[in-house]
């Protein structure tokens, strides 16, 4: 019985090192497991945030982007160094739309301006009274700031096609389609819709938010 009992007593002894080894191997195991993740859930963050910056950088690109307001030919709707979110996406100009053209006729420079009458369309202009008519209706402007003079162009009775008519809203010193070196804009000239002031001029925040027809 002795020789019996020393010999379990060596068997168990035997085992115990296997017990401690399967053990280690276990937490070893678990280790290894959680740094897997731990790499695994940083590539999923740094995957999305380039996904993100991607997909901003493709907003502002293609469909979004910041404009300076350079003079006062839209005042009081905008006011130099006001800084103004375009939109250019699927656009298409309509009646009363502040935009950024590329240029005009013989003027190289970006400006902004209202448009006033679009392609097909016919216009009258009043200069003795100021009133502009688009397509026999009197048009109800209260943005405009400043009287409606005559430019040193003709004013087409109508728009021809593929060509917009603008004017700025501070009429007396707005260079516009009134006069030869603006004169009608091309659609194609046209960047995109000032759709919001981002960044007032002199930080005026009272004037930050949408930019109305």
């Amino acid at each position: 019985m002795d020789e019996e009992k020393i010999a379990l007593l060596k068997k168990l002894n035997n085992d115990e090192p296997e017990e401690n080894t399967i053990s280690e191997d276990k937490k070893v195991t678990i280790k290894v497991s959680d740094s897997s993740k731990w790499s695994s859930g940083l590539y999923d963050w740094m995957y999305c945030l380039l996904i993100a910056f991607i997909a901003v950088v493709m907003l502002l690109t293609f469909a979004f982007r910041m404009v300076n307001v350079d003079g006062d030919s839209m005042m009081n709707t905008l006011m130099n160094t006001d800084k103004v979110i375009v939109t250019d996406l699927f656009y298409t100009p309509k009646d009363g739309d502040v935009v950024v053209i590329s240029h005009g006729a013989e003027y190289s420079k970006p400006i902004i301006k209202r448009v006033i009458a679009t392609e097909g369309q016919t216009l009258d202009i009043n200069f003795e009274t100021g009133e502009v008519v688009v397509d026999g209706v009197v048009l109800q402007e209260d943005y405009i700031n400043g009287e409606t003079i005559k430019g040193n162009t003709e004013i087409p009775s109508v728009i021809p096609e593929g060509k917009v008519f603008v004017m700025g809203d501070n009429r007396v010193v707005s260079l516009d389609s009134r006069y030869e070196q603006v004169g009608l804009i091309d659609e194609n000239d046209i960047i995109g819709k000032a759709q919001f002031v981002a960044i007032p001029a002199g930080f005026q925040f009272e004037r930050f938010g949408l930019i109305s027809n």
